[in-house]
């Protein structure tokens, strides 16, 4: 088998299933061996913040000398990103000997099982265990897929569980209220384990409380159990601020991912580290919270990719994340224009997001379209163009490259370009700047 064909075989399963459970997966897993069971692991859940919280996690813990395994999606340049150790991902090789483990596994479920064997997802999962069962490392830092209780990965026993925030996504999915959507990542919360909950509404953390009360597992909350002092942005594109719960306090922390939730989702990290290393009779190492904060960088993120002329990158793609990234351009950059060059996918409330960043007074919407993933779509921007509440013109260019080039030779040298609206546009964009 080659790589292509490796990569056919996971793409061409089926995506979603009618009625999800987790019946399909812990089969799987069974067939294999039951991998999950030995590996020693922390699960992130969240509609934002979960990338990044992962990313501050892998480096710290790396900074404490430790070998760590990370499972994400989606990828941004090629797919073996997903599976990776130490910031590596796994080789070709390693992906089609995996790959050529399951793939007849799977096929028997199909024949066999009423509505078909595993999904994409529960096959990429399946994989992930059986890599780190195969080759250990100190700890596996597993990103949930969508929602909590049904993803395909909420199949172990973590030492932590840490959900970062809840908003409005996925919600034929996962549930059109909050509290619907706080039920399905509460699902991560295991009997007698430790959950960090980032910054959620009233109605959201009663939901987590109860789960955990239920559980017996031990709740702390940001803003609560821990916190961070205001940050503060210095000249070099870096934030800093203090950590602070009832055993540690770290001043001085530097990160160079932008936001106000970022100093958050390295917060949930931090307390996800302490809470390890506690359930492990380590030691907590600052120094090496200060310094695996400072180390992180997440593709995508307010991500300066170019400085003449300055173009930024970030993946916000729901509201929430509209909302932060409005917070930041009106915080620290409202003295110059910002040209938001947007591409969204057409399930996605796309008008909302829209309307949020076209209220911002030093910004003009440039709208275009990106080729999407599988049976997505980006949403037709000459249709809605005109419907768009905003401060200033909207412009349509359907060429998202075009965009990128009509768009620097109009600016000023002191204007910025954000480019925003999806991952999957911007790992599109990613390419084109030769970052890989």
């Amino acid at each position: 088998m080659d790589y292509e064909t490796a990569l056919s075989f996971i793409h061409g399963r089926y995506k979603f299933k009618k009625h999800p459970s987790l019946d399909i997966i812990k089969d799987l897993l069974n067939r294999l061996g039951n991998p999950q069971k030995d590996i020693n692991a922390i699960h992130v859940a969240g509609t934002n913040g979960k990338g990044s919280t992962v990313a501050y996690l892998r480096n710290i813990f790396q900074a404490d000398h430790k070998t760590v395994g990370t499972f994400t999606s989606p990828f941004l340049i090629k797919f073996n990103e997903r599976i990776s150790v130490d910031g590596n991902p796994i080789s070709d090789d390693e992906l089609i000997e995996l790959v050529e483990k399951i793939k007849p596994i799977a096929e028997e479920m199909d024949e066999t099982i009423p509505g078909g064997g595993p999904t994409e997802f529960e096959i990429i999962t399946a994989m992930m265990f059986l890599y780190f069962a195969k080759h250990p490392v100190d700890v596996v830092i597993v990103e949930v897929g969508i929602g909590g209780i049904l993803d395909s990965t909420n199949v172990f026993e973590p030492t932590v569980s840490v959900i970062t925030t809840i908003g409005m996504d996925h919600m034929k999915i996962l549930g059109d209220t909050i509290p619907k959507i706080a039920s399905q990542k509460a699902g991560i919360i295991k009997q007698n384990r430790p959950v960090v909950i980032g910054k959620v509404d009233d109605d959201a953390m009663e939901v987590f409380k109860n789960k955990a009360a239920e559980l017996d597992a031990p709740l702390y909350a940001y803003g609560s159990e821990f916190n961070t002092s205001k940050p503060v942005m210095n000249n070099n594109w870096q934030q800093s601020f203090d950590y602070e719960d009832d055993d540690n306090l770290v001043r001085n922390i530097k990160t160079s991912l932008l936001g106000f939730y970022q100093p958050h989702n390295a917060a949930c990290a931090i307390k996800a580290y302490v809470l390890h290393q506690q359930d492990k009779g380590k030691e907590v190492n600052s120094s090496a919270i200060v310094s695996g904060i400072a180390k992180t960088t997440w593709p995508g993120r307010f991500e300066r990719v170019n400085d003449q002329p300055l173009v930024v990158l970030d993946g916000a793609h729901n509201i929430d994340a509209v909302n932060e990234i409005k917070k930041l351009l009106t915080k620290d950059f409202s003295s110059n224009e910002i040209y938001i060059i947007i591409g969204i996918l057409a399930d996605k409330d796309y008008m909302d997001m829209l309307n949020i960043l076209g209220s911002i007074k030093n910004v003009h919407l440039v709208l275009t379209k990106f080729e999407a993933y599988g049976s997505r779509q980006s949403v037709d921007v000459d249709e809605i163009s005109g419907q768009i509440k905003s401060k200033n013109p909207v412009s349509v260019i359907d060429d998202w490259k075009q965009a990128i080039a009509q768009t620097a030779g109009e600016m000023s040298e002191d204007d910025m370009i954000l480019i925003t609206g999806s991952l999957y546009f911007i790992s599109d964009v990613r390419k084109l700047f030769k970052l890989e």
